[in-house]
């Protein structure tokens, strides 16, 4: 057995083709993500990743619209988004498949 901890690991990324990780692989990418309120991310998008961010905790505004507990929100390679905490947030996020450098400011 190996055990870990979340605040040790990049942005809440622990599994995926970087370092720090868990479990170092390119087939995915998973991270738990922590917000607070109005933290946002940038418009950006993948060329080659699916991503999906599942909403866990708290209010977040992506494409536009709200999304709370139990969204579950796919993008797809080229379309852009940006994100905003409502709230504080808690997501999990998987991006397939983990290829750094595929993250695309807009």
């Amino acid at each position: 057995m190996q055990v870990y901890h979340l605040d040790n690991m990049v942005k809440g990324w622990f599994v995926g083709a970087f370092s720090p990780t868990i479990l170092k692989t390119s087939a995915m990418e998973v991270g738990i993500k922590r917000y607070r309120e109005g933290d946002r991310e940038a418009v950006h998008h993948h060329k080659v990743a699916v991503e999906l961010t599942a909403i866990v905790s708290g209010q977040v505004r992506m494409f536009g619209s709200t999304f709370g507990p139990g969204d579950i929100v796919r993008i797809d390679p080229g379309e852009e988004t940006a994100f905003e905490a409502l709230t504080d947030a808690v997501t999990v996020v998987v991006k397939q498949p983990s290829l750094p450098g595929d993250k695309y400011m807009s």
